[in-house]
């Protein structure tokens, strides 16, 4: 049954209340459409982050890395897939429209996957410090979602990012009981992966972010950072490694004297570059994936007939 509601504050009340909001229902403009844009830009991720794992199937170290990255590889892009379905759903843009602005640079995707993933410790680094970061991010959301096709998309995601995550910790593992020499590229990739993925999360949410206003996301941007950094900085310092930053440091009296990890200022002119496609390696990442997706027209083609045929 379509549900309809008088005004806004009547909207903001169902939502209060643990509402649930679903594709049917007659939803205020303004929330069908931040949570569109939302999920389109956390499928283009997906995807981008798939093709990423995708270039390193021939290159991982043993049979048996390549066949993980295949499977991880395949979860990536069908996340893709499955939110492009419920983005659809919504009625702004079909799965093909929203796919071609991605591949024409027109629309937006994570920060982390307009880098290069140099040598196969990079691969390491973005398994542990970016999956990382992505399943702290989809699991605030997931807390609280209020839209009810997304969030059961959610539930499935984070169960299979959740293993992404673990075997980023596997890999590290077996790194730092390595040589020196695999110990030193760790760290060389770690200097090139830290700030990209404390810049996942954002700057500071806006007070009045929609998104936190209507229960898409349950906490603000600057209270997930936090705890990741408070989490892996003394994690990586365990294992012997530097945390690019010389300014980080330990204050006993942050938060009334419960302490924290405290990080230099952030620059965040690199993640804003990336938002404008400028990022270190967003060309060559878009103009791969568009030219995948134009080898591969004639399985859509094809398909296309066999379904008109059948």
């Amino acid at each position: 049954m379509t549900r309809s509601w008088t005004d806004l504050d009547d909207f903001q009340n169902f939502i209060d209340g643990g509402g649930i909001v679903e594709a049917v229902d007659d939803m205020p403009d303004d929330y069908r459409a931040e949570v569109f844009r939302f999920i389109e830009f956390h499928a283009n991720s997906e995807l981008m982050g798939g093709l990423t794992e995708r270039d390193w199937i021939p290159r991982a170290p043993g049979v048996r890395l390549k066949q993980i990255f295949l499977a991880k590889t395949q979860d990536e892009i069908g996340h893709a897939h499955l939110l492009y379905q419920v983005a659809a759903d919504m009625g702004f843009k079909d799965r093909t429209q929203m796919l071609e602005e991605l591949f024409d640079g027109r629309s937006r995707f994570h920060n982390v996957f307009h880098y290069q993933a140099v040598t196969w410790a990079d691969q390491i680094a973005i398994a542990y410090l970016v999956d990382a970061a992505a399943f702290a991010s989809q699991r605030a959301v997931f807390a609280e979602c209020t839209y009810g096709p997304y969030k059961r998309v959610l539930k499935r995601i984070i169960s299979e990012e959740g293993f992404h995550m673990r075997h980023g910790e596997e890999m590290l593992l077996r790194l730092t009981e390595g040589t020196e020499t695999q110990r030193e590229m760790f760290q060389a990739a770690l200097d090139r992966w830290w700030w990209p993925a404390v810049h996942l999360f954002g700057p500071d949410s806006d007070p009045n972010d929609p998104l936190l206003r209507w229960k898409i996301k349950s906490q603000p941007n600057e209270q997930l950072r936090h705890a990741y950094i408070q989490k892996y900085v003394p994690l990586l310092q365990s294992y012997g490694f530097r945390i690019p930053d010389d300014n980080l440091h330990y204050d006993d009296t942050f938060d009334g004297g419960k302490g924290a990890w405290l990080t230099s200022d952030i620059d965040w002119e690199p993640l804003k570059a990336t938002m404008r496609q400028g990022g270190p390696d967003s060309r060559r990442r878009i103009s791969n994936a568009a030219a995948n997706y134009a080898d591969t027209a004639w399985v859509r083609e094809a398909l296309q007939r066999t379904g008109a045929a059948a």
